[in-house]
C-alpha cells in the first residue's frame, strides 16, 4: 500500500510539474515582445474611389479617365506581438519582425507616431499637387507678403513681388529662394529678379547678419479649378509619388497607365525629387497581390527591393517625376522601363 501511494504522489508530481510547465510556456508565448511585425498592406488606386469617395478629386475642369490603375501601396504594422507572432513573422515570406523603436521612437507615444505619421500624409499631398500642377504648365511663384522694418529689402523690393531668380538661377519654389539665398556668406550682393504688376525687374540686395534679405513669402500656384486629395487612414509620406502621377493623369486627356496596372511607392519634394522610404518588401508583395504589372521604385530604394524581389513584378527606379512619367510611357508603350541596376 505505501508503494502504492509513493507512485500515485510520484505521478501527481510529474502531472502538476507538466502542467507548471505548460502554463509557464503558455505565460512565455503571451508575454509582450519589444518588437513589431510589418505585413502588406491595402493599395489604392489613385485615378479610382476609395470608401465611395474619389481619391483624387476636381472641380471647374474636365477630367479624363483611365483604362488601368496607378496604386499606392502601403505596409501594415501590428504593433504588439506576443512570441507566437514574432515567431510566425521570423518565418514568414511576407512579414517582417523589426525592433519596436524603429516604428515608435521611445520618446514618442503611438498616438504621438500617429500623429506626425499624418502630419506627413498631409506634406505630401501639398507637395504631390505642387509638382504635379508645375507639370501641367501652372508654374510655381514665390510672393513678397511682408518687408521687414530696416532690413536689406526695404525701397527695393514691395508686398506682391513674385521672386523669380537670385543670381540668374530660377526661383521654383519658396524653399529653393531660401536654399539659394542661405547657400552664401552673410554681406554678399544678391541680383534678386522680381515681377511686379505683370513688369520684370532686378535689384542687387545685400544679405544681413543671417544671411537673410529681409522679406516674409509665401507660395502660390494660380489654376483655375480646385483640386483636393480624399483618403482616410493612410499615414506617412510615400504616397507622394502616386499621388503627383494620378493628378497629372486625371487633368490630361492621355492614358499614362495604357490600361496597364502600375503599382509605386515614393516621398515627393517640390522639386519633384523622388525619395526611398521603408517597408519595400511588405509594398512589393502588396503590389503583386493587387494585379500590379510593374512596380516603381525609389532610386534610394533599388538595391533592397533587388533582394526582396517578387517573381512576375517587373520593377522600375525613378528618381525623380519625369522618370516615372518616363517609365510610364515606356510601359505603356510595351516597352521595358529602365530597371533597378544590379549591385
Amino acid at each position: 500500500m505505501a508503494k502504492l501511494t509513493r507512485m500515485r504522489r510520484r505521478g501527481v508530481t510529474v502531472i502538476l510539474g507538466a502542467v507548471i510547465t505548460a502554463m509557464l510556456a503558455i505565460g512565455v508565448m503571451t508575454v509582450p515582445l519589444p518588437y513589431v511585425v510589418l505585413k502588406p498592406g491595402p493599395t489604392v488606386n489613385t485615378l479610382g474611389s476609395d470608401n465611395g469617395k474619389e481619391v483624387i478629386q476636381v472641380t471647374k475642369a474636365p477630367t479624363s479617365r483611365s483604362a488601368g490603375q496607378l496604386r499606392l501601396t502601403t505596409v501594415s504594422v501590428q504593433p504588439k506581438i506576443e512570441l507566437v507572432w514574432a515567431i510566425r513573422g521570423w518565418f514568414s515570406e511576407e512579414q517582417a519582425v523589426v525592433p519596436r523603436d524603429l516604428i515608435y521612437p521611445p520618446n514618442q507615444t503611438e498616438q504621438q507616431v500617429e500623429q506626425q505619421n499624418q502630419q506627413e500624409f498631409k506634406t505630401s499631398q501639398t507637395s504631390a499637387e505642387t509638382v504635379a500642377l508645375r507639370e501641367l504648365g501652372y508654374s510655381v511663384q514665390t510672393v513678397v507678403t511682408k518687408m521687414t522694418p530696416s532690413g536689406p529689402s526695404v525701397g527695393k523690393l514691395q508686398a506682391n513681388d513674385v521672386l523669380t531668380s537670385v543670381n540668374g538661377v530660377a526661383v521654383t519654389g519658396a524653399n529653393k529662394l531660401t536654399q539659394l539665398i542661405r547657400s552664401k556668406k552673410a554681406g554678399t550682393v544678391l541680383t534678386i529678379g522680381y515681377v511686379r504688376a505683370g513688369r520684370p525687374g532686378t535689384v542687387e540686395i545685400t544679405t544681413n547678419a543671417e544671411k537673410r534679405i529681409g522679406v516674409e513669402i509665401d507660395q502660390r500656384q494660380p489654376h483655375p479649378f480646385t483640386l483636393s486629395i480624399d483618403l482616410d487612414e493612410i499615414g506617412g509620406p510615400s504616397a507622394g509619388l502616386m499621388f503627383t502621377l494620378g493628378i497629372i493623369d486625371k487633368l490630361r486627356p492621355a492614358d499614362l497607365t495604357g490600361g496597364k496596372i502600375i503599382a509605386g511607392t515614393g516621398t515627393i519634394d517640390d522639386d519633384g525629387d523622388v525619395g526611398p522610404i521603408g517597408g519595400i518588401p511588405q509594398k512589393l508583395v502588396g503590389a503583386k497581390k493587387a494585379g500590379a504589372q510593374l512596380f516603381l521604385v525609389p532610386a534610394g530604394n533599388c538595391a533592397e527591393a533587388l533582394r526582396n524581389a517578387v517573381p512576375g513584378l517587373p520593377m522600375a527606379e525613378v528618381a525623380t517625376v519625369d522618370d516615372a512619367l518616363a517609365a510610364l510611357r515606356t510601359f505603356a508603350g510595351g516597352g521595358t522601363p529602365k530597371a533597378c541596376p544590379a549591385s
